[in-house]
């Protein structure tokens, strides 16, 4: 019966009975030579197993110009892979005599599932230099294979989708008018609140149209008559309020004084009063041309000079020539009070963009009844996929931007990660990589590329996948996508026996259960067991129903020798799913406890 253990493997071949001269001696040497398998049972990383052979031969045994083999062979069933020999010649050991002879050798083969469960067998054979000559011994196994433990990654289900554009929040227009006064007078004139600004005025009365607010800055003309009276400015925005309440209760429908205040106090004002400042004057230059270019030139050295207070600066222009002009036709423009009246822009509320959306995808009603940001927007109010992919089937008929299309293909994608069908999966996922490629046609876009590689993370193409990351990750991308890719990248990394970087990528992302699992996967390939357990516990505390949680936290315990750990969270996958007790009792990573009584009961 053969011992298999979970570190270095050595095995004494049995004692071979045989007789005769040089060679026959060799052979029944080789009843000590001692071979060493690492790792033992044969591990799966990527799409290959790897492992190393270790010979050496006793002393004496290795004669010259004699070559001794040990041929390397993986059996499964009935069929059987040749790896290669290990060939000692004895010419090239010249101290054979007084020496063990010892040589090391990598081997390799490729992975399919049905050599899951089979042998390294090795079969010595010693003969002359020409090999003309051969004994051999039996046929002997010095290594178990394979743990397939890499396979258990978890695919992230991962869609980006092109921004809606579309704000679903409440919006304000900025609506503005100024009201002029006369020299020193917060009295609004007739002519402007009959004329066509008391009417703008009245465009405004909730009736009509939601105000959410008003807000009025006075100012004052800089002469020394306007600024005598310091609340002047704000007298003027005062006015304004004053005016605009008293439309606001005429203009309500309410009949009781009450119900009309109502009305008025629904509407949030601020005033603000600007006292000494030449801003506003500054600024009337930029769109005027009242005084000459050399004018305005000597008036701006002034004001701007470092020297002298607002009314010194003032009383320096009222000794210019070009004061009057200044006086009569420039600071009456600066009596004012502007008024910003902020209402809520109109909007369909969330109900109707989606009823207008599915009659859209159902084809009865007009596209145009809704606009492209809209149409985007509404697919984001249903959960199902069918309806999503009618409305955004009609999005890229509407309008073939790029992002319909990105956004229609990512459908697709999550119905293929929500497929249980093997060919319903493979035909949406080509659904989808061809949405994706019509949007990269439209525009070389991140949201695609990182779709594009969860279709590649799907069929398990490692090399495309991580080729698509990269090129997603050369370009402008919103933080949602940024972490998608790392999570992306990272269950691929793991299937490309890349750990260190796949937990590189799966710490930069998003800890879902699934992130966490692949990260304590990682973990564990890399044998390190303390951050492995930390990873699945932080896992499992997310998702405590996963099976896999539990048997992948039962090879953590097998790996840290924890037998209680295995127990446990092998009974506990267990519950949920009774083969998963048939699929343990195979498992080379359980082997040190299959002669546990408590094990899987």
């Amino acid at each position: 019966m053969i011992s298999l253990k979970k570190s270095s493997y050595t095995l004494l071949l049995g004692a071979i009975i045989l007789e005769g001269c040089t060679l026959p001696k060799m052979v029944k040497m080789a009843k000590d030579q001692k071979l060493t398998v690492n790792p033992s049972p044969l591990e799966l990383h990527g799409d290959s197993v790897v492992f190393d052979v270790s010979a050496q031969l006793p002393v004496k045994m290795l004669k010259k110009n004699k070559i001794y083999s040990v041929s390397t062979n993986y059996k499964y069933g009935n069929q059987k892979i040749d790896l290669g020999t290990i060939e000692f010649k004895g010419n090239d050991f010249p101290n054979a005599k007084t020496q063990s002879p010892s040589l090391s050798k990598r081997f390799s083969f490729g992975y399919k599932p049905e050599i899951a469960n089979g042998d390294v067998v090795v079969v010595g054979s010693a003969g002359n230099a020409a090999m003309t000559k051969i004994k051999t011994t039996p046929e002997m196994p010095i290594a178990k294979g394979i743990i397939t433990t890499s396979r258990l990654v978890k695919d992230v289900n991962f869609a980006a989708y092109a921004d809606h554009n579309y704000n679903n929040r409440e919006e304000y227009i900025p609506n503005k008018v100024e009201f002029y006064f006369e020299q020193r007078s917060a009295k609004l004139k007739v002519k402007e609140t009959k004329g066509s600004k008391g009417k703008f005025i009245d465009s405004f009365i909730p009736k009509k149209s939601v105000t959410k607010m008003v807000s009025v800055v006075g100012e004052h003309s800089p002469e020394g008559r306007e600024i005598i009276n310091a609340k002047l400015s704000e007298q003027r925005a005062n006015a304004i309020v004053k005016f605009y309440k008293e439309r606001l209760t005429k203009g309500s429908k309410a009949k009781k004084k009450k119900d009309q205040q109502l009305a008025a106090d629904s509407v949030n004002f601020v005033t603000k009063g600007i006292i000494q400042d030449w801003a506003s004057l500054k600024s009337y230059f930029d769109t005027s041309s009242v005084l000459t270019n050399e004018e305005e030139s000597a008036i701006l050295s002034i004001i701007n000079g470092s020297n002298g207070t607002f009314l010194d600066k003032e009383k320096e222009l009222h000794s210019k020539p070009f004061y009057k002009a200044l006086f009569q036709k420039v600071y009456p423009k600066l009596r004012t009070a502007r008024t910003e009246i902020l209402t809520i822009k109109p909007k369909k509320n969330d109900e109707q963009i989606l009823a207008l959306a599915k009659a859209i995808g159902q084809g009865t009603t007009n596209a145009d009844s809704l606009k492209d940001d809209e149409l985007a927007y509404a697919a984001t109010l249903t959960s199902d996929l069918k309806e999503k992919e009618k409305i955004y089937m009609a999005a890229t008929k509407k309008n073939d931007s790029w992002a319909s299309h990105n956004n229609l293909g990512a459908v697709y994608l999550e119905m293929a990660s929500a497929s249980t069908d093997k060919s319903s999966k493979m035909k949406y996922l080509e659904m989808a990589e061809t949405q994706f490629n019509l949007a990269l046609k439209a525009k070389n876009n991140s949201e695609a590329h990182a779709n594009l590689a969860e279709v590649h993370l799907l069929r398990g193409a490692k090399t495309i996948g991580l080729d698509e990351i990269s090129k997603a990750t050369m370009l402008e991308s919103n933080d949602n996508v940024k972490k998608g890719l790392m999570a992306i990248k990272g269950a691929l990394e793991i299937k490309n026996a890349q750990y260190d970087a796949a937990i590189q990528s799966l710490t930069k992302t998003t800890e879902t259960y699934e992130v966490l699992y692949d990260l304590a996967l990682a973990y564990t390939l890399k044998k390190d067991y303390s951050n492995a357990k930390s990873s699945i516990n932080n896992a499992l505390q997310k998702n405590s129903s996963d099976i896999w949680g539990h048997y992948l936290a039962a090879i953590i315990g097998a790996r840290q020798k924890d037998a209680s750990a295995v127990i446990l969270n092998l009974k506990n996958a267990a519950s949920k799913d009774k083969s998963i007790a048939e699929k343990a009792k195979t498992d080379l990573e359980f082997v040190d406890f299959w002669a546990n009584p408590d094990f899987i009961k």
